[in-house]
């Protein structure tokens, strides 16, 4: 006897649109591929449809541009590294012996030597002919990178505290800069908060930089300790130059 009363199965997702999205995945993965073994600039549309035994015109029908498919690539990326970030702060215990602005730091540096080519595309050269589409698709994911490194930096602190932050002074037009940028930007932080994180993370950014284009190789495995010490002593640094309530 059928029970009229239980719940209906929400409506199948049609047959062209899981096609297509299957067709899509492919594509994301074979320019990933290709990226892998060629880096950014080797990205090539014609070479992606060819090993995937379809026409560039096909292609076309599913990102209608080489830069509809790198703001693609460049989008899942940063998400992937949000992600990831994001995972490992949740897998922390909530008082570990290690802080936990050192363990997301931890994580993305574990992203970017797993993903050398990803990263080069993220944070390395521009390429060549692309622009970055308005709507902001390619900066939402480090938009989420940058919260989680301002919360496990300064989510201790009061706005009050924040503006009181310890740093060389700032220039009329440096502070002014940073009072005028959108608060998604820099997390609606004081100007003497915001350069000081400017600052941490291009330290941390330009390690993780120099160890995944194989600039401090010379270290050999010791460089995931030389990592963690420099990590210990960005936060230790920026949590003294912060004064207490």
């Amino acid at each position: 006897m059928t029970d009229d009363s239980a719940t209906p199965d929400a409506d199948p997702v049609p047959l062209r649109q899981r096609r297509r999205a299957t067709a899509t995945r492919e594509i994301l993965d074979a320019a990933q591929e290709q990226i892998a073994l060629h880096g950014p600039f080797g990205l090539s549309l014609r070479s992606i449809a060819r090993g995937l035994g379809m026409t560039v015109q096909a292609l076309y029908h599913y990102f209608p541009s080489r830069d509809e498919l790198v703001t693609a690539l460049i989008t899942e990326a940063y998400h992937e590294l949000a992600d990831t970030v994001r995972s490992a702060l949740d897998g922390a215990p909530p008082h570990g012996d290690l802080p936990r602005f050192v363990v997301a730091a931890e994580a993305f540096r574990r992203w970017g030597l797993d993903n050398p080519s990803r990263f080069q595309l993220i944070y390395g050269t521009p390429l060549l002919r692309y622009e970055a589409p308005a709507d902001g698709r390619t900066t939402a994911g480090a938009r989420r990178i940058a919260a989680l490194f301002h919360r496990e930096l300064f989510g201790a602190f009061t706005h009050e505290q924040l503006g009181r932050t310890e740093v060389p002074p700032l220039s009329p037009a440096l502070r002014a800069r940073l009072e005028q940028m959108p608060p998604e930007m820099i997390g609606g932080l004081p100007p003497q908060a915001a350069a000081l994180f400017v600052s941490v993370w291009g330290h941390l950014h330009g390690l993780v930089v120099l160890e995944v284009f194989g600039h401090t190789s010379f270290i050999g495995p010791l460089q995931a300790e030389i990592f963690r010490g420099a990590m210990h002593n960005l936060f230790s640094d920026a949590q003294r130059r912060i004064p207490a309530g």
